[in-house]
C-alpha cells in the first residue's frame, strides 16, 4: 500500500522544527512563514507544549467521552476568558470540517430550517463527504442531510437581505477572513449588517474562525474588529498547534439536549492538554499582540515593494497578490531562499506564520522575498 496521491508534494522531508524554523533531512534550515495552513500557532516544539502533552500521556492519553474529563472544563473556562466569550458553551471535536458540520446541525435543530447561505470563494462545501455539487454552480446539496447551500457575493448587502427575507434560511456561515478565497476581508459594516439581519429573521450566524481565529488576526477572533457576537463560532487549526482538535463556541440561547451531538475522539485528554498549552503560551508570551505588531510591520513593508498588486490581511494572516501566477516565485522562495509560504489561488502568496514570529525573522523574510521579486 502507498499514500493516496491527492496532494502535490515538494521533494523536502522536514525532520524537526523550533519556533519559526524547520530543518530537513539534509540539514537545511527553513524560515516557516506558513505554519502548516495556520496550524502552528505558538511555534514548533515549544517546550511548554511538549511538557504538557508528555505529562498527560504518562497519565492517560485518551478515554471515552462518557466519563467526566476535568481538562474539558478547564479548557472551556480558559478559552472563554481568552476570547471574551465566557457565557458561551464549548463542544469539542477533531477538526474544522467537523466544527462546521456540527454548527450547521445546531442551527437546523434551533430553527428547523434547511437552507444555508455561504459566500463566493469561501472554503465551505469543499470538505464534507456528504455533499454533491448540483448543475447549478451556486448550489451545493448535502445528500444525507437534505440541506442546500446558496452562495452569495461577499459584502453584497442587498443580495443578503433579499435571501434572508424569504425566512427559510437556517444559518449564514462566513469566514472571519477568507483563506482559500485570496485573504479577502468582509467589510466591518457588512458584518454588522449581517448580524442585524440574522437576528431580525431568526437566522443563526456562524462565524468560521478556523483559520482566522486564535489570535492570528491580532485579536482573538477576526470578527471582533466589527464588534459583533455571532451565535456560533467554529475553531480548529491553531487551537492545538498541530494536535487535531476543533470546537464550536455556542451562544447561551441554544439548549443542550443529550444525544443531540456526538464524537468519538473529540475533547480527549491529549487534545485538551495540547489546547490548554496553546492558550497558556499565548497568554504568557502575549502572542496576539505580537501577531498584530509584527503583522502590521510586514504589511507596511510589503506595501512599499514594487510589482505587488495588493497586500491584504490582518495580523499574521496576509495575502500578497501579484499580477502574474506565483507558483514559480513560491518554488524559488522555497528552494533558493529556504522560505515556506502558501498560496491562495494562482496569484496570491499566503503568509500564515506562527504567532511568535519575531521582528528579526520578519526582516529576514523581507530580505529573502526582495531577492526573488526583483527578478520577476
Amino acid at each position: 500500500m502507498k499514500p493516496f496521491d491527492v496532494y502535490p508534494l515538494f521533494d523536502i522531508e522536514i525532520m524537526e522544527g523550533k519556533g519559526c524554523k524547520t530543518y530537513d533531512s539534509k540539514g537545511n534550515e527553513y524560515l516557516d512563514l506558513y505554519g502548516g495552513h495556520a496550524v502552528i500557532s505558538i511555534g514548533h516544539s515549544h517546550p511548554h507544549y511538549i511538557n504538557r502533552i508528555t505529562n498527560q500521556l504518562q497519565k492517560i492519553g485518551f478515554y471515552s467521552n462518557s466519563v467526566h474529563n476535568q481538562l474539558q472544563v478547564e479548557l472551556a473556562e480558559k478559552l472563554g476568558h481568552a476570547s471574551g466569550y465566557e457565557s458561551y458553551a464549548l463542544f469539542l471535536i477533531n477538526s474544522g470540517a467537523e466544527a462546521n458540520e456540527n454548527a450547521i446541525k445546531l442551527a437546523s435543530f434551533y430553527n428547523g430550517r434547511k437552507r444555508i447561505i455561504a459566500f463566493n470563494k469561501s472554503f465551505h462545501g469543499r470538505t464534507s463527504a456528504a455533499v454533491r455539487v448540483t448543475d447549478n454552480p451556486k448550489i451545493i446539496a448535502p445528500v444525507n442531510a437534505g440541506l442546500e447551500v446558496t452562495f452569495l457575493p461577499m459584502n453584497d448587502f442587498e443580495a443578503l437581505s433579499k435571501e434572508l427575507n424569504k425566512e427559510d434560511v437556517s444559518a449564514v456561515i462566513i469566514e472571519g477572513i477568507q483563506g482559500v478565497g485570496g485573504i479577502q476581508l468582509p467589510e466591518v459594516h457588512f458584518l454588522k449588517h449581517l448580524s442585524h439581519e440574522c437576528k431580525r429573521t431568526n437566522t443563526v450566524l456562524i462565524l468560521d474562525e478556523i483559520q482566522s481565529g486564535y489570535g492570528r488576526s491580532g485579536r482573538f477572533f477576526a470578527h471582533q474588529y466589527a464588534n459583533i457576537q455571532p451565535d456560533l463560532i467554529t475553531v480548529a487549526k491553531g487551537m492545538g498547534n498541530g494536535f487535531p482538535i476543533g470546537g464550536v463556541l455556542i451562544a447561551p440561547h441554544f439548549e443542550a439536549v443529550h444525544g443531540q451531538l456526538g464524537t468519538t475522539f473529540g475533547g480527549n485528554h491529549l487534545a485538551c492538554a495540547a489546547a490548554l498549552a496553546v492558550l497558556e503560551v499565548m497568554e504568557k508570551e502575549d502572542l496576539i499582540a505580537n501577531a498584530r505588531q509584527v503583522g502590521s510591520f510586514l504589511m507596511k513593508e510589503l506595501n512599499a515593494f514594487p510589482k505587488i498588486k495588493e497586500v491584504r490581511g490582518l495580523g499574521l494572516m496576509i495575502g500578497i497578490e501579484m499580477d502574474q501566477p506565483i507558483a514559480e516565485m513560491r518554488r524559488r522562495l522555497l528552494f533558493e531562499q529556504k522560505v515556506f509560504t502558501g498560496s491562495s489561488g494562482t496569484h496570491v502568496i499566503r503568509l500564515l506564520p506562527p504567532l511568535c514570529l519575531t521582528h528579526e525573522e520578519a526582516l529576514l523574510f523581507l530580505e529573502r522575498f526582495e531577492k526573488i521579486i526583483r527578478d520577476v
